[in-house]
């Protein structure tokens, strides 16, 4: 028709909180685990967060607002279930460094979940996002031990890309699959059974 200039508004970034990139990962972990499910490969879910309700604000009678609330217990790990005959439990992390994950991002009593975990024949890990550098890794129940326990006894406070690249599994971004890391449970599977 008529070729009339149009005026756009400048492009701005959206600004995305931490917390919110945590949130991504989540997102794109939950997203994997509806996919595992619809392909009947695993069961694997989010736990809930246990909450305390104390007060509600009722403006309307259906569109009742928590106005106040505080974890009961703190929580254990994200996601749980069942995969090949194996408990799995495991714990998402998002990291904004380009060099290290800190280890005090990873609470003492999610390490002495992990621990029991294992204990008991399950399958425990850590899958650590560094966005930044767009790579995704598992880190096993065993390992994440090992560098807490040093890190008490005067050793590294944080463990470095490096030995990430090293040590852990790194699991590529795919489709439609977004976060294929049963494949990289596979490999603990394998280990186990040795």
């Amino acid at each position: 028709m008529y070729n009339y200039p149009i005026k756009r508004a400048p492009y701005q970034a959206k600004k995305i909180s931490n917390s919110n990139r945590g949130m991504a990962f989540e997102d794109m972990i939950n997203s994997s685990n509806e996919q595992y499910l619809s392909r009947d490969i695993a069961v694997i879910y989010k736990k809930p967060t246990p909450v305390q309700i104390v007060d509600v604000d009722y403006p309307k009678r259906s569109m009742a607002k928590i106005t106040e609330a505080y974890y009961k217990t703190p929580s254990t790990t994200d996601y749980n279930g069942l995969y090949k005959g194996f408990y799995i439990d495991f714990d998402a992390k998002q990291c904004n460094s380009t060099t290290s994950f800190p280890l005090s991002n990873v609470h003492e009593h999610q390490i002495r979940h992990l621990e029991r975990v294992m204990k008991h024949g399950g399958i425990g890990f850590l899958l650590v996002y560094f966005n930044k550098l767009n790579e995704i890794y598992l880190i096993d129940s065993n390992q994440i031990l090992e560098y807490h326990n040093n890190s008490k006894n005067g050793g590294r406070k944080s463990i470095s890309i490096e030995d990430f690249r090293s040590n852990c599994i790194l699991i590529k971004e795919s489709f439609p699959i977004r976060v294929p890391y049963l494949n990289a449970v596979d490999i603990l599977i394998d280990k186990l059974k040795k």
